[in-house]
């Protein structure tokens, strides 16, 4: 029975044939949910794989989630890494649709939160199924529309209206931030995550990045750092999350994401690429024992 080959459908497309170890660890990763279509050779057709006992069972399956440092992937990870399940073309419609709101203005608190709650369902997170986002378009609509304003003054000509806006950009940013993080859940269930992170340091790390672009490259080592310090300020559950790209990595590949989208064609490729990279750095790992004590 375990020697058999599954395909699983995902974003409308058929995925595998994977053997079955490997269909057990998508589904204890998040990426094959108790809803998903699945199939093998010997089914009549296609199922949700929580209808099959077998392939769900604990009993004959292998430990979902290993025990901390136990087991590492390729890459030299715990294999608690976040992975983003997305096709091209509704990342590129998605995405479309948050950059026009935002432009337009007035849609904006309904296109962003539209944007972060489909991301929200598509980015798998280890031992943390259905992950979800339930902030409202009206919860901090406010932020959306002087972010969308703010986009509008910075193109005046004049320098100085630009430095004036930096700050007040990055605390709008900090705001959303907080409240991606106070309404994400899972399973319908809101989680208590809470970005602790102070509007001050934040605004500085937001400068910071703007001044590191003077470098050419020294951005790269600004964002890796900045990511990390925002995990940090990341409380409310029991596993951490960490950030795990390298500034070098930062680099090369968004120079590659950059230099494709000059040739036009590549870019809904190219934008997969680049988020899937992205998301797949951010790792949750078990906290230090007398953190948690």
């Amino acid at each position: 029975m375990v020697d058999r080959s599954w395909f699983y459908a995902s974003q409308g497309q058929q995925q595998g044939p994977y053997p079955e170890i490997q269909l057990r660890d998508l589904i204890a990763r998040g990426a094959v949910r108790p809803d998903t279509l699945v199939w093998c050779e010997g089914m009549a057709g296609w199922q949700k794989a929580g209808e099959i006992p077998e392939l769900m069972s604990g009993s004959s399956m292998p430990p979902a989630f290993p025990e901390q440092g136990a087991v590492m992937s390729a890459g030299g990870q715990s294999g608690n890494e976040l992975s983003l399940d997305v096709d091209v073309w509704s990342l590129l419609g998605r995405g479309l649709l948050f950059i026009i709101g935002s432009l337009l203005v007035i849609p904006a608190p309904w296109t962003a939160t539209n944007f972060y709650r489909w991301m929200a369902t598509r980015i798998r997170v280890p031992r943390r199924p259905n992950l979800g986002f339930d902030g409202q378009p009206l919860d901090i609509w406010y932020v959306f529309v002087i972010l969308g304003l703010c986009a509008y003054a910075g193109l005046s000509g004049y320098r100085y209206v630009q430095f004036i806006l930096l700050p007040v950009e990055a605390f709008l940013a900090w705001m959303v931030v907080r409240w991606i993080a106070a309404n994400l859940s899972s399973n319908g269930q809101p989680l208590p995550i809470e970005f602790k992170g102070g509007a001050l340091g934040y605004i500085g790390w937001y400068l910071l990045l703007y001044i590191s672009a003077i470098t050419i490259i020294g951005w790269a080592w600004v964002v890796t750092a900045w990511m990390r310090w925002i995990c940090r300020n990341v409380s409310g559950t029991r596993r951490e999350i960490t950030f795990n790209a390298k500034g070098w990595e930062m680099l090369w590949r968004t120079i590659a994401f950059a230099f494709g989208c000059v040739f036009i064609i590549p870019i809904p490729w190219l934008l997969r690429w680049y988020a899937q990279w992205y998301v797949s750095r951010f790792a949750l790992v078990e906290r230090d024992a007398y953190a948690n004590a």
